[in-house]
């Protein structure tokens, strides 16, 4: 069920409006807050960027980027989804990397599932840093 969830989530926040336009959105990516451009038509694919969906988490939590723009890794924003769940027992926290995804992960806090019917296609936009 919390699967589904969170199928639900990705298709809320990266998928096409009605009106065939161009999204936007946020996730983390290394500490820092990118944006996304979310193209207005589907792209069935299997994706290579790992992305994190975390369900249950703190407020303010975003999506987790495991790769982006410069890294050697970045395949364009094709994005290979892996939904993030906190264990009942697990008080969440914030998660802004791929790092600390998987140190929760770990440390026994959440769990991980590969979703490959919800993978996507969109570029991220990162800040430079400062």
């Amino acid at each position: 069920m919390k699967i589904l969830s969170a199928i639900a989530l990705l298709l809320v926040l990266f998928s096409t409006s009605a009106a065939a336009e161009v999204a936007f959105s946020q996730l983390y990516y290394d500490g820092d807050i990118v944006g996304t451009v979310v193209p207005p038509a589907a792209a069935p694919m299997t994706g290579r960027d790992p992305v994190y969906p975390i369900m249950g988490g703190v407020p303010g939590q975003l999506p987790v980027a495991g790769v982006g723009p410069g890294d050697r890794d970045y395949h364009g924003g094709h994005w290979a989804v892996h939904v993030v769940v906190w264990n009942m027992e697990a008080m969440p926290y914030l998660l802004t990397s791929e790092e600390d995804v998987w140190d929760a992960y770990y440390d026994g806090d959440l769990s991980i599932t590969r979703v490959m019917d919800a993978d996507f296609r969109c570029p991220l936009q990162r800040k430079p840093k400062n």
